[in-house]
């Protein structure tokens, strides 16, 4: 048996009333503090004494004095009610969104180029709040989420189809908010042979030596699917996770990639790089905002939520249940 389910089970209303007759030193004066009968205040400690299987006053006509046991108990009691009070208050502070943390995943290229507005906009609302922000691509962000070990999550859609969150599909555990759609480009040198085209296709892309971000990525899924789709064979020169590793080989030449074009617009306004219109027929994809459906949202993740729909009026931000 544990041991804590063999000790005494004390109701707070006992220990309320037990405190009082200690403060105001006798059974009446506590009963009236209380706004309560002496009877009913004298049941209470009665009952606390038989719990505990011992008195915890010794009455001395009309004067009472504490028992050692009720000196050990008025010494716990007061602290539990102070760790209680302390509890409410720091309770309503995190409501009122004065104190707390925000626990948030996303991308390398979510977090620096479309998520510091919004966390801006809600550290100028509310500067009390933790942020914790963990780097890791959509996929394993949105595990995160599900399991709960990230309040919300920044991810590029749609997800890859063989994921599987803790044996479950995304739909069942994870709610989205879509904020904006994300484009992808292809990128190369000034000097590549397709630096003066505005557009190249699957079929074509190819047969041109690839740069691509790793297995690990919701745009490396997003492409393989493309491929799969016209059972094409690309020539992959080489692998990274990092956006900012793939723009460097592309600006030297070694080959192009495919990035979102949200992580090259300052190069290519800078005309360091080249970016051509991608043609796919799939769907587009999107940036979404997800939290888990198990269990209830805190208060800072949703006023992030309400934030972020906020900040990107022209996103036509919806919400949906299920990726």
């Amino acid at each position: 048996m544990n041991p804590i389910d063999a000790l005494p089970e004390f109701h707070a209303d006992r220990l309320r009333a037990f405190l009082a007759v200690v403060r105001a030193k006798g059974f009446s004066r506590g009963a009236r503090a209380l706004g309560q009968s002496q009877s009913s205040v004298s049941q209470a400690v009665l009952g606390l004494e038989r719990e505990l299987g011992e008195p915890l006053f010794v009455r001395d006509g009309r004067t009472i004095h504490l028992t050692e046991a009720g000196a050990v108990l008025q010494r716990h009691a007061e602290r539990a009610f102070a760790e209680l009070a302390a509890a409410r208050i720091e309770l309503g502070r995190r409501k009122e969104l004065r104190a707390g943390f925000l626990s948030l995943g996303a991308s390398d290229t979510l977090a620096t180029y479309f998520l510091p507005p919004l966390l801006m906009a809600f550290r100028a609302k509310h500067p009390q709040i933790e942020l914790r922000l963990h780097n890791r691509p959509s996929p394993a962000v949105a595990a995160r989420v599900a399991s709960r070990r990230l309040d919300l999550g920044m991810i590029s859609l749609p997800l890859p189809d063989r994921l599987r969150l803790g044996g479950r599909v995304p739909s069942d555990v994870l709610r989205l908010t879509v904020l904006a759609e994300q484009r992808e480009v292809v990128i190369c040198a000034p000097g590549h042979a397709l630096a003066k085209r505005k557009r190249i296709d699957i079929a074509e892309l190819v047969r041109h030596p690839l740069i691509l971000l790793d297995a690990t990525t919701s745009t490396r899924s997003f492409l393989e699917a493309q491929f799969r789709a016209g059972e094409h064979e690309p020539k992959v020169v080489m692998e990274t996770s990092s956006v900012e590793v793939a723009k460097r080989f592309v600006g030297l030449d070694f080959g192009v990639s495919v990035i979102p074009a949200m992580a090259v617009a300052r190069e290519v306004a800078q005309r360091e790089l080249v970016s051509l219109a991608l043609s796919v027929a799939a769907p587009a994809r999107e940036v979404a905002l997800i939290t888990s459906t198990l269990g209830p949202l805190s208060h800072a993740t949703r006023a992030f939520l309400t934030i972020a729909q906020s900040a990107l009026p022209a996103a036509a931000s919806r919400a949906r249940g299920s990726p």
